[in-house]
């Protein structure tokens, strides 16, 4: 079976770990990797004639990247940083203090100085963006691109589009190790990902002629990396000023968790068979056979939340010992799986995910189903008591 998305990024943290090449901070593992040579590599970017033509460069916030932010305000570029998680907006200006010295640039390009030189960018500057440097887990030499699977640079380049900051031509820079280059099946990619133009390593530039098209705006209805619902609008302000635009120019803004052949499989007029035929796939284990109804084995662990009648509980055990949370989530988000909460008890290798709407709670069983984490396959079903509802 073809390596996953997240199969790729737990062998490239695996790797740069136990070669030495990974650096502060550390572990790199779920975080878009720093690397011994990342400052060799983001010095490369000079090099390139689409630097030298931009005014305004955009550069991810991520560790590895802090040599590209230099650049750009060594050359005296407007240099745009995405806001943490979206959560004040979507970009912050760097600008240095009057006369600024090269160590005080340096500070400005770090990630206390991002937030002491920073100030908002507003959706009416009418920002211009030239050149986007993002960050990487791996990426392969056609451009095919794996970020760490919260999906944010995705969301980040369609709000862009959204609000004309880029044009199709925009190129796009990745800068990673050589040894996080590696093959990517084309068929991991959706339309959302964002791909790459250039590839800057502490040893080569790559320039990889990319022809796949870049995300044309935000998905407001369809599976992404970062799965938009109502839930998000509220934690992103800015997404929500974008959705009113858009509704006000006429496009469907409609979500996902809005969409009617997504609704609670309760509504009338709709059959378990539409809203599973609407789904993704369930993931099976290699060599398994496909697993489309949840299996319900010996009752699981009781979670405190057992009994309620508002809430539809998910089971998931068997965890390995060295996964985090903030990986289960991902893996979940990538999966389009979107509990209401998870109940995280890594120490007994065990999770539970709390779902509102019974249909919701059924679409998850049925794509976790087969799911392996960390060589261990997990054991899926409705918590003790739920087994039954519906």
């Amino acid at each position: 079976a073809a390596r996953s998305k997240w199969d790729i990024r737990e062998e490239v943290w695996e790797h740069l770990e136990a070669s030495g090449l990974a650096e502060f901070p550390r572990p790199v593992r779920g975080r878009i990797p720093n690397f011994k040579g990342s400052l060799q590599a983001c010095c490369s970017l000079r090099e390139l004639d689409v630097f030298s033509r931009a005014r305004e460069v955009k550069v991810d916030p991520d560790k590895p990247l802090e040599g590209a932010r230099l650049a750009a305000l060594q050359a005296r570029k407007t240099l745009l940083v995405p806001t943490p998680r979206l959560r004040n907006g979507l970009f912050n200006r760097i600008v240095p203090p009057p006369g600024a010295t090269k160590e005080m640039l340096r500070r400005c390009a770090t990630s206390q100085g991002v937030r002491d030189f920073s100030v908002p960018v507003g959706l009416d500057s009418k920002a211009q963006v030239d050149l986007v440097v993002v960050g990487s887990v791996a990426v392969s030499e056609k451009g095919w691109r794996i970020g760490k699977g919260e999906g944010y640079a995705d969301m980040e380049y369609a709000m862009m589009v959204s609000m004309g900051s880029v044009q199709e031509d925009t190129p796009v820079v990745t800068i990673v190790h050589d040894c996080q280059v590696l093959d990517i099946a084309e068929e991991l990619l959706g339309d959302h990902d964002l791909t790459v133009d250039y590839i800057l390593t502490p040893t080569r530039t790559i320039q990889t002629n990319c022809k796949r098209p870049k995300p044309q705006g935000i998905m407001w209805h369809k599976a992404s990396s970062v799965l938009i619902h109502s839930e998000m609008l509220g934690k992103i302000p800015i997404l929500k000023t974008l959705r009113c635009r858009e509704k006000q120019a006429g496009k469907d803004v409609t979500l996902q968790d809005e969409h009617p052949a997504l609704a609670d499989t309760n509504r009338a007029g709709i059959s378990d068979q539409k809203v599973m035929a609407a789904l993704p796939q369930p993931r099976a284990a290699p060599g398994s056979a496909p697993v489309l109804l949840p299996h319900v084995g010996r009752d699981p662990v009781n979670p405190k939340s057992e009994g309620s009648d508002t809430t539809t509980t998910v089971f998931l055990g068997n965890l390995p010992g060295s996964l985090r949370v903030s990986q289960l989530k991902s893996v979940l988000r990538e999966l389009q799986v979107v509990p209401a909460a998870l109940k995280w008890q890594g120490a007994q290798h065990r999770a539970f995910l709390d779902f509102r709407e019974q249909g919701a709670a059924h679409r998850a069983l049925c794509s976790l189903q087969g799911l392996s984490l960390g060589g261990n396959a997990l054991r899926v079903e409705l918590a003790k008591g739920q087994r039954n509802k519906g």
